[in-house]
């Protein structure tokens, strides 16, 4: 039935010749390129800016404010607060977390695009 499963490409299937789970893994590494360009201007940004100067007390308590603040915001029982520590085992367990919820949503859009034929 045609009703119910339209057989019509897609405008990003006829425009770019990509089904969901080429343009997903296409966006997905978009995004995360983008997010390294994004981390690495901003150390190159902060090197520049702060080159020569020793972190002081008052920047340090600043740090450590702003610290339990996402910490408190985010949930101290959130797997993501690992991202606002230091602990290498917590930094594991938080991507070991982000990966899966990758490996989910792959298996999410490979499965959002039926084969009817």
């Amino acid at each position: 039935n045609e009703d119910c499963y339209p057989q019509v490409k897609t405008r990003v299937a006829e425009k770019l010749g990509l089904n969901y789970v080429t343009f997903a893994v296409v966006l997905f590494a978009g995004l995360v390129a983008f997010g390294c360009v994004v981390v690495l201007c901003l150390y190159l940004f902060h090197k520049r800016k702060n080159r020569g100067n020793v972190l002081t007390r008052s920047t340090e308590e600043s740090l450590e404010r702003d610290d339990s603040y996402a910490l408190s915001t985010i949930g101290n029982q959130s797997v993501y607060s690992y991202f606002v520590k230091e602990s290498r085992a917590g930094w594991l367990v938080a991507f070991t977390t982000l990966g899966i919820q990758v490996v989910c949503l792959i298996f999410f859009v490979m499965a959002s695009e039926p084969n009817l034929q």
